[in-house]
């Protein structure tokens, strides 16, 4: 019997994992997890957290029995690679439960930005129903289509933007050249994606290389009047930079489903921590307020992943992936 530890669990997933899980003695938590709790948990071997914990050197060194990181999420930005390799622990992810959700929800933000969705709804909530050059959007057909990043929920995207007859274009350094030409797109360089698309919208992995792969550098290149989406990873764009690109009139609007310093203000509680003050970084704080307040950026909490479907998928893999290393043979290795 092995003590599993999972974090910001919901009701019904509790019961869904005892269920499944019945051999083990399984501790549930609601909340993430900050760096000083994992001491009371010495006895877990596995953790399997939400991308709201961090498992950073300071809580493998609490965990001495551990032996398994199984996080439910496709990222793993929140998992400190390096100190988990010294210590000999194993990593998994679910890889694959989302490409439609988050593609799905990708769209909706498009959709939103480019046919004033949102500031419709606003002005009929207020009884308004007068329609002006402020409300106007803007066709999808025969615009371009820019993805940075065509793993399997970048696929996904191109597939929906043949529907809405865009041409589109794909920064991605693993190009696969009989992937384009099945779904119809064209490699191009980042900076040449950044000068065409009318349309840009991220789905890469965030890491060393990819942190601020959209910089003040860079979004200079962006056509002017472009929108910006991002459901990946909030660190992935500049969030000053990305405040002076709309204030500047280069992006006309941003759909964030991510934000960069999302997981510090995840809770109001957490600016009394002394551990909120050694990792916060106040100008995104702000930056990522001020984008909380301006006309032209939808933002949603992390929730592109969140469909009944694929919440399933998630706990799916994940017992998977316990099973399979409890068992010997471990699967969705990171690596």
């Amino acid at each position: 019997m092995s003590t599993i530890i999972f974090t910001e669990l919901e009701g019904w997933e509790q019961a869904y994992l005892t269920e499944k899980l019945p051999q083990h003695k399984l501790v549930f938590l609601t909340k993430p997890l900050a760096a000083g709790d994992f001491a009371e948990f010495a006895a877990a071997e596995v953790v399997a957290p939400f991308i709201y914990t961090p498992i950073d050197q300071a809580a493998i060194s609490a965990l001495p029995n551990l032996k398994l990181i199984a996080t439910r999420s496709t990222g793993f930005d929140h998992i400190d690679l390096a100190a988990a390799k010294i210590r000999g622990v194993t990593i998994c992810n679910v890889p694959y439960y989302g490409e439609n959700t988050v593609a799905e929800h990708t769209w909706a933000l498009i959709l939103a930005l480019s046919r004033k969705i949102f500031q419709s709804y606003e002005r009929t909530e207020r009884g308004n129903f007068q329609i002006d050059q402020s409300l106007r959007g803007f066709d999808l057909a025969g615009k371009i289509l820019g993805i940075i990043g065509c793993g399997h929920i970048g696929q996904h995207v191109v597939r929906i933007a043949r529907a809405f007859a865009m041409k589109v274009l794909v920064f991605d350094p693993k190009a696969n050249t009989e992937l384009a030409r099945e779904l119809g797109f064209t490699y191009v360089s980042l900076d040449t994606l950044l000068k065409e698309a009318d349309v840009i919208t991220l789905h890469a992995a965030l890491n060393d290389k990819t942190r601020h792969l959209l910089n003040a550098d860079n979004m200079k290149l962006i056509k002017p009047g472009a929108v910006l989406v991002n459901t990946a990873r909030g660190g992935l764009v500049d969030t000053q930079a990305l405040v002076q690109a709309l204030a500047n009139g280069r992006l006309a609007g941003a759909g964030l489903d991510v934000l960069e310093e999302e997981s510090n203000i995840r809770e109001e509680s957490q600016v009394l921590s002394p551990e909120f003050h050694k990792t916060v970084d106040y100008r995104n704080l702000v930056a990522n307020h001020i984008l909380q307040t301006r006309d032209d950026v939808i933002i949603t909490p992390h929730n592109a992943f969140n469909s009944t479907e694929a919440v399933r998928r998630i706990l799916d893999t994940t017992i998977d992936n316990i099973k399979a290393f409890l068992s010997g043979s471990p699967i969705n290795l990171v690596k």
